[in-house]
C-alpha cells in the first residue's frame, strides 16, 4: 500500500481485516500528515459544485458522502458523531460568483431532488439530508454575513463536515493495533518495478532510497501528488488534464466554547469557515491560502514560509474570511491554539477557479484504475475515499 492518507489507511485496514498482510509506505513521518489530515473535512453531497450544471460532479460525490459515516464507523469501531459539525452549513453567494443566483438556486433544487431520491439518503451524517437547500431570509443572511455588498444571497445546505484531525488520531490508533499492517513511515516510494515475466500481474518490487523492497503480489497506489508519476513509470499514461494546488488552512482551537456555523463563500476564489463541535474550527481564504499551483504529472515546488511569512498568511486568511463573515474575528480572538498547515489539492481538471468555463469547477474524474495486480486510485475528495477503499477491499474479498 503506497500512501498513508485517508485512502491508503482505510484500504490497508479493510484488507488487513480480510486476512492480508499489508505493508504501508509513506514519505511523511506518520500517517495523515498531508492533505488528508489538514483539510476542512466536508462530507460532500454536491452542493459546493454549482458551477458544474451537468450534475456529473454531484452524482460522483453523493455516493461517497452517503456511505462516509457507515465506512468510518466500521473502520473505527464506533460512532463519529463527536467529530462532526453541529449543524448544516451555509452557502453564501459572492457578488463576483462565477455562477449567478438564479442558476445556483436551480442547481440546488436539482441536487436536493437527487439527494432525497438516493437509496442511501438515511445513511448520511444526520437526518437533514432530505431537507434540501433552504434560502436564507434577509435577516438570517445579515446575521451570518456582515458584508452586504459582497455577499448577495445565501442558503442553508444539508452538508456537514468532520474534523480531519479527529479522524486522523483514531485511524492512526487503529493502524497501530492491527498486527497485519507493517508501517514504513518516512519512506518515500521512488518507483514500482514489476517482475519482467509477470508484468503488471506482479510480483512487484518497491523502489525506495537505498534499495528495493518486496516482492509484493499486489500494489495499491494511493499516494496523492505523486500518484501519476508512479503510474507513468509503469507505462500508464497520465490523464488529459491534471492540476496541482498547494493550499494552506488555518486550524483554530478556542479557549472556551464558541457558537459559529460553518459557511462556504462561493462560487470562485473565496473561502470558508468550518466548525467541529464548539471549540475547533478551520478557515481558508483562497487568495491567501493558495501557495502555488501547476499542471502536469509532477507538482511544482512549494515555497518555504519563514516566521514572518507565516504570520502574514495567518492574518490574511483571518481577515479575508472575517471581512465577509464578521463572527470569525471572535473565533480568532478566543484562540487557544492556532495551526497553519498546508496540503495538495490534485484534480483531473484545470484552468482558473475564477473562470466560469474552467473544468476546475468540476470534480467528477476520479476513481479506481486497475491494471492486473496494480491499482491506482484517485481519491477525489476526503469524503469519497472511504467508499472507494471499501470498493477496493471487495475486489479482493476472496483473496
Amino acid at each position: 500500500m503506497l500512501g498513508a492518507g485517508i485512502m491508503g489507511c482505510s484500504t490497508a485496514l479493510l484488507l488487513a481485516r480480510q486476512g492480508f498482510q499489508v505493508t504501508l509506505f509513506e514519505q511523511a513521518s506518520q500517517p495523515f500528515e498531508g492533505a488528508s489530515g489538514w483539510n476542512g473535512g466536508r462530507v460532500h453531497l454536491g452542493y459546493a459544485y454549482s458551477a458544474d450544471a451537468s450534475l456529473r460532479t454531484a452524482r460522483q460525490l453523493i455516493n461517497g458522502g452517503m456511505l462516509f459515516r457507515d465506512v468510518m464507523t466500521d473502520l473505527l469501531g464506533g460512532s463519529i458523531a463527536g467529530a462532526t459539525s453541529p449543524q448544516s452549513d451555509v452557502f453564501l453567494l459572492h457578488r463576483d460568483s462565477v455562477v449567478p443566483a438564479p442558476a445556483v438556486e436551480a442547481y440546488f433544487r436539482r441536487v436536493s431532488d437527487m439527494v432525497r431520491g438516493h437509496p442511501d439518503v438515511g445513511r448520511y451524517l444526520d437526518d437533514g439530508a432530505r431537507r434540501g437547500a433552504t434560502r436564507l431570509a434577509p435577516g438570517e443572511l445579515g446575521r451570518v454575513a456582515g458584508n452586504a455588498e459582497a455577499i448577495t444571497d445565501g442558503w442553508t445546505i444539508p452538508e456537514r463536515a468532520v474534523s480531519t484531525r479527529w479522524v486522523a488520531r483514531r485511524i492512526m490508533a487503529a493502524l497501530a493495533s492491527e498486527p497485519r499492517i507493517e508501517q514504513r513511515m518516512g519512506t518515500p516510494v521512488l518507483a514500482v518495478r514489476p517482475d519482467a515475466a509477470g508484468g503488471l500481474d506482479g510480483p512487484f518490487h518497491i523502489i525506495v532510497p537505498g534499495g528495493q523492497d518486496g516482492p509484493y503480489n499486489l500494489v495499491i497506489n494511493a499516494t496523492w501528488q505523486g500518484r501519476c508519476a508512479l503510474d507513468q513509470g509503469l507505462g500508464l499514461g497520465p490523464p488529459a488534464e491534471l492540476s496541482h494546488r498547494f493550499r494552506y488552512a488555518l486550524f483554530i482551537h478556542t479557549a472556551q466554547p464558541m457558537a459559529h456555523a460553518g459557511a462556504l463563500i462561493g462560487n470562485g476564489p473565496f473561502g470558508e469557515v468550518k466548525a467541529y463541535g464548539d471549540r475547533d474550527f478551520s478557515l481558508t481564504w483562497y487568495p491567501a491560502s493558495l501557495a502555488v499551483e501547476g499542471v502536469g504529472v509532477a507538482p511544482p515546488p512549494v515555497p518555504m514560509l519563514d516566521a514572518g511569512a507565516r504570520q502574514t498568511t495567518v492574518a490574511r486568511i483571518i481577515e479575508g474570511v472575517a471581512s465577509h463573515i464578521p463572527g470569525v474575528r471572535d473565533l480568532a480572538g478566543a484562540a487557544e491554539r492556532v495551526e497553519l498547515r498546508g496540503g495538495w489539492t490534485v484534480a483531473q481538471h484545470g484552468g482558473s477557479i475564477a473562470d466560469p468555463m474552467a473544468s476546475l469547477h468540476r470534480r467528477d474524474r476520479f476513481g479506481i484504475r486497475r491494471t492486473g495486480r496494480y491499482i491506482s486510485v484517485d481519491t477525489g475528495t476526503f469524503s469519497t475515499a472511504p467508499a472507494l477503499a471499501r470498493e477496493i477491499a471487495e475486489m479482493f474479498r476472496s483473496g
